[in-house]
């Protein structure tokens, strides 16, 4: 099975915090789950794919790279996004068809945003969606704290479908690049 993991958002700026972004809730642990996924990525020979905001720091400098607490392995392909969604006027969707992929393994920021809209546009995309469930983070908002915010998201992406694919939530620890997705069906 053709299977890539999406490192959506990973970005200095919106992790560390800067005069636009808070910073996200428990970025260490973020940093440790993250590189954990991408490890087992690479022993599986997935792709490892990042994304990045273009509007995270205007789109430039360091700030706009992926921070380099993540280990990116090297000829990691990275794709610009400029609207919340990484499948709108980007080329991911034909870089993961032209590889067959199926199966998509997900982590990142901003829960809430970038990362609830990547799996549901990668269900009605065609693919199989398994989001770590430790690995993505947000900032705290006036109503929600951020772990109340990746709380909630856990559990209704846990089994969103749209009829023929779905989403399963399971965390770093667990054997992701083996999809359980048929144990469901």
């Amino acid at each position: 099975m053709n299977q890539a993991l999406l490192v959506i958002d990973a970005q200095q700026a919106l992790i560390d915090g800067d005069a636009q972004e808070p910073g996200v809730y428990n970025k260490e642990v973020l940093f440790e789950k993250i590189n954990k996924v991408i490890e087992k990525a690479v022993k599986a020979g997935s792709h490892v794919i990042f994304i990045r905001d273009t509007s995270v720091s205007g789109g430039e400098g360091s700030g706009f790279d992926v921070h380099p607490a993540i280990h990116r392995p090297d000829g990691a392909p990275t794709f610009n996004k400029s609207a919340t969604s990484a499948f709108y006027h980007t080329p991911l969707l034909p870089f993961l068809k032209e590889r067959a992929t199926e199966h998509l393994v997900i982590a990142g920021c901003m829960t809430e945003y970038c990362i609830d809209t990547a799996v549901r546009m990668a269900t009605v995309n065609g693919f199989d969606v398994t989001l770590v469930g430790d690995a993505h983070s947000t900032a705290d908002t006036p109503e929600l704290s951020a772990a109340q915010i990746i709380q909630h998201h856990n559990r209704i992406l846990n089994g969103y479908d749209n009829d023929d694919h779905f989403s399963l939530v399971r965390n770093a620890d667990e054997d992701l690049f083996h999809p359980i997705h048929d144990n469901y069906r």
